[in-house]
């Protein structure tokens, strides 16, 4: 799979206490195919990757929240450097809610509001 473009949205994630009836609802709306995320299941997280019929690449995911944390939807913008990206934010009125260095198996990423409170994410793609 090749790396979306820099500055553009890449990913989107829709959270709520009810992942079954979140994929329900979508899977029947739109046709989206769901897979169980291993690695995060390992971690106890429900996630699932988002597919769409004809097109086997993951394009966002449905999480699964049951600490009495709110649903959510938000979408997620590829950036070249998460650091330098949430340092922009700050600078520009938004807020960097929660910032994650990663690891081998996975991205820089980080979530943020923007100048009105509206909360998006980013991330830094592996290189290959």
């Amino acid at each position: 799979m090749s790396a979306p473009a820099f500055d553009t949205i890449a990913w989107f994630e829709v959270a709520g206490d009810d992942a079954d009836a979140l994929q329900r609802f979508y899977g029947e709306l739109f046709g989206w195919r769901f897979a169980v995320d291993q690695e995060q299941a390992a971690d106890g997280t429900d996630y699932r990757i988002v597919s769409y019929a004809g097109d086997d690449r993951p394009r966002g995911g449905v999480r699964g929240v049951d600490d009495g944390a709110s649903g959510y939807a938000v979408f997620t913008v590829a950036v070249r450097d998460v650091e330098q990206a949430c340092a922009t934010i700050e600078d520009l009125g938004g807020k960097v809610e929660y910032k994650v260095v990663g690891s081998d198996a996975s991205p820089d990423c980080a979530y943020a509001r923007d100048s009105a409170g509206n909360l998006f994410g980013l991330f830094t793609p592996k290189a290959k």
